[in-house]
């Protein structure tokens, strides 16, 4: 590989682009249409992040329960707590946006006050009917009150369901049609249909309605993704141009990089849409990435390029040296990055192996985007002038190369012992992090949705389905009296977590049966003795004939039941405990040999993802370190050199890790990706470094000090211009309004900070205090790679453009 890579090949690769400048500006614009044209197949994901492996037992668990019972997620709840709903006129109007909101082609059920049903016993023949809880055609202020006494007072049935009797919230449940909830049908009805309803009710009589239900907060919160997306891209053009302008003083330089990244946007989406891979949370932040990632290419190039034609005015020979010369370190500190990217491929997740298959992909393409953009468009244009050249003679950085020389001339103690510090406080702060399996964690905290959950998380104790599925292993078994009362034990159990909602299953509707058989007396909802079970049998096969009240609870042949729970937003430790305490009851009611029971629903797959995903962190973290070591190690073909450059990008990872503990940013599928992105980034910084001091140690005939300074003073410069571009890039992610991207953005930047720190102190003191053990020619070999030029530096600064080769 390293003859492909050699001056030779780059100088062949120069010749290629510059002799085919029309040529590849074509296929380049016709790649981009290609491209463009594959924005029709993106998909917007219509569900949760998943992130298991499809084989994994929970999938499967959870796979098993769909195919039972349909689509779980299917419910989207309405509430209101105002004492003028039990008034003829607000009690009308809730009814007819009830009526409005079932007329919808997405809806299969809707449940509100005017569609309760109220078990009724006849006796000729002995069966109990459904008659309609609401029976007058015009309301009166006496009825409207009668209405909820009724409610409040005789109907325990529907307590948790659809009232709570603590606070007088009441509430109606829309259920979804099942094979619609995964579909585009899903967001048209929520936009369309249901949004427009509430407002109008809302608009009329000033009362407000709380609206919650995953199918609900899954659209508005895939909307937020695809809302922010623009905003991201365009935050992020805009700050990366103003930084770059800042740095090059000229317009042409920053109209040729933005064109360059935008392109680079493009080719992002449409490699999305042409690998069929949903746009998730995850997936949302490569746009900006790749703008954030490729404006330092731009820097590298067209400096490299001004400083050229500055030394000697020949335009098409500095072309061609851009090329050859920043064409093998551009290269290779993007296959670095993209290596941090790519270890996620290597997961079993779908989700994370797709965000590292399509960042890796357009990381290399920003590269070439660049490497065959930049100097074509610069050569149909007129040589830089003065004014495009005095940036290159800037001086005011050199406060900052002095006090980093400074420090390591004088103040290595200080730096060893700041390092040790800093590297015992983050241990301390790594014992305190915590894991997070919360499906709404990172929703926005503003948004108007994320209200309404926590309204239901306190009025009903949470919107997150939880599901139990109970195999009898016999046809008819649910209904067996000895199962009815295991599964009522069993819910008891359950509503005594404090994070868990009161349960619903058929148990209920077996008591109400009892209740409906005595009369409709309330102090009768319970499950009945084996005596009265045989007389209400007669009147309870009518539920046979009634899919709507046995099909949400019992399977078609009477094997299957499920409970259905609702998980608050809480931490994964006390979900896991409740999990627990849940696990002993169900093993100590339900014989393995008679029952199988297992535990299930989106919360569940959420929070078992989470625990997967940070197994998949050491894992895909330590792939990157072992490549990026092997990367080095081909470079350098030394063990000590590799021992030497890790250290200083393995210590802000640790701090980084330390501050989410301290801060309280817990590990979840947002910032699990900021190790594994900012070390392939940073460890760019210590090849810059590295490959530089190799051409001083020959250079200055193996004299330590005098290499590691000159070294220290050339990349310094160019290190610090790369990290205020990635610094303030990553930072634009801060404006997030999920929480998981503004502790990415942040945590990345601040990490990437560290590192350029740790590569510009603690790396050049190593490599002082160790000199005896590495500077000399038989460990610090030639490197199988040429990164650096050598008769000049790819300084952005300008403040040195030879080398002393």
């Amino acid at each position: 590989m390293a003859k492909f890579l050699s001056k030779g090949f780059w100088e062949s690769v120069a010749s290629i682009i510059l002799r085919n400048r029309p040529l590849i500006i074509i296929l380049v614009l016709a790649f981009t249409v290609f491209l463009g044209f594959q924005w029709r197949h993106m998909r917007f994901t219509y569900t949760e992040a998943n992130l298991l492996p499809d084989d994994h037992e929970v999938n499967l668990e959870y796979q098993n329960f769909k195919d039972k019972f349909g689509e779980e997620g299917n419910l989207i709840v309405l509430g209101i707590q105002d004492e003028r709903l039990f008034t003829p006129e607000i009690l009308t109007a809730w009814n007819e946006l009830s009526a409005r909101i079932a007329q919808a082609d997405a809806v299969a059920l809707s449940l509100s006050l005017k569609d309760l049903k109220i078990l009724d016993k006849q006796e000729e023949p002995q069966r109990f009917d459904l008659v309609p809880f609401m029976t007058d055609s015009t309301l009166t202020a006496e009825s409207a009150a009668s209405y909820r006494k009724l409610l409040f007072d005789d109907l325990p049935f529907y307590e948790n369901l659809i009232y709570n009797k603590e606070t007088g919230t009441v509430r109606s449940a829309v259920y979804l049609k099942k094979d619609l909830i995964n579909t585009p049908a899903r967001r048209d009805f929520v936009v369309n249909d249901l949004i427009p309803a509430i407002a109008d009710f809302e608009a009329a009589h000033d009362i407000k309605v709380r609206t919650s239900g995953m199918p609900y907060i899954r659209t508005l919160n895939a909307q937020n993704i695809i809302d922010e997306i623009g905003i991201f891209v365009g935050a992020a053009l805009l700050v990366t141009s103003f930084i770059f302008f800042f740095f090059f003083r000229s317009y042409r330089a920053t109209f040729i990089s933005m064109v360059t990244v935008i392109i680079g946007v493009m080719w992002a989406f449409g490699f999305l849409g042409l690998l069929g891979y949903e746009i998730t949370v995850l997936t949302a932040i490569i746009p900006p990435l790749i703008i954030v990632i490729g404006i330092p290419n731009c820097i590298f190039l067209i400096n490299k390029y001004q400083q050229e034609y500055k030394n000697h005015g020949n335009q098409v020979k500095a072309l061609q040296r851009v090329i050859t010369k920043v064409g093998n370190a551009t290269l290779m500190t993007n296959i670095t990055t993209a290596s941090g990217f790519g270890t996620f491929i290597l997961t079993e997740s779908s989700l994370l192996s797709e965000f590292g298959v399509v960042a890796s992909i357009n990381i290399i393409a920003i590269f070439l985007l660049c490497l065959l953009i930049i100097p074509i468009l610069y050569s149909y244009m007129s040589p830089p002038k003065e004014k495009h050249l005095k940036h290159l003679g800037k001086n005011w950085i050199e406060g900052f190369v002095d006090w980093m020389e400074r420090m390591v001339r004088n103040r290595r103690t200080t730096i060893y012992a700041s390092s040790v510090l800093l590297l015992a406080l983050s241990i301390i702060g790594i014992y305190q992090i915590r894991i997070s399996g919360s499906l709404i964690e990172d929703m926005p905290k503003k948004a108007g949705f994320y209200k309404d959950i926590k309204f239901f998380e306190e009025e009903f104790d949470g919107i997150m389905p939880l599901e139990i599925l109970i195999d009898t292993k016999k046809k008819q078994g649910v209904m067996k009296l000895s199962t009815l009362k295991r599964m009522e034990e069993l819910s008891t159990t359950i509503e005594e977590q404090p994070e868990l909602s009161a349960p619903i299953s058929i148990v209920n509707l077996v008591k109400y049966a009892k209740q409906a058989y005595f009369n409709g007396n309330p102090k009768y909802y319970q499950l009945p003795t084996s005596n009265e079970r045989n007389f209400i049998l007669p009147y309870a096969k009518s539920f046979d004939n009634n899919e709507n009240l046995m099909g949400a609870y019992v399977d078609s042949t009477g094997q299957y039941a499920r409970i259905t729970t609702f998980m608050k937003d809480v931490g994964t430790d006390k979900m896991e405990r409740a999990e627990e305490n849940i696990q002993l009851k169900i093993d100590k009611l339900f014989p393995e040999e008679r029952y199988e029971v297992t535990m299930t629903g989106t919360a569940l797959v959420f929070q078992k993802g989470t625990d997967y995903l940070v197994m998949n962190l050491v894992i895909s973290l330590s792939l990157a370190i072992l490549l990026i070591a092997l990367f080095m190690a081909w470079m350098f073909k030394s063990l000590r050199m590799i021992i030497v450059s890790l250290i200083p990008n393995l210590l802000p990872l640790l701090v980084t890790a330390g501050m989410m503990g301290f801060i309280g940013i817990p590990i979840k599928p947002s910032t699990i990706l900021v190790f594994s992105i900012a070390f392939g980034i940073s460890v760019d910084d210590t090849i810059h470094f590295l490959a530089k001091y190799r051409q001083e140690l020959k250079a200055n005939k193996w004299k330590i000090k005098k290499s590691v300074y000159a070294s220290l003073r050339e990349t310094g410069v160019s290190m610090f211009y790369t990290s205020i571009v990635l610094f303030f890039g990553f930072s634009v992610f801060m404006i997030s309004s999920f929480g998981g991207t503004v502790a990415l953005g942040g945590l990345v930047s601040a990490t990437l900070l560290f590192a350029m720190l740790a590569n510009l102190l603690l790396l050049p003191s190593l490599l002082l205090s160790l000199e005896s053990e590495i500077a000399n020619k038989d460990v610090f070999k030639e490197p199988a790679l040429q990164i650096v030029d050598r008769e000049g530096d790819e300084d952005p600064a300008g403040t040195k453009t030879k080398d002393k080769q």
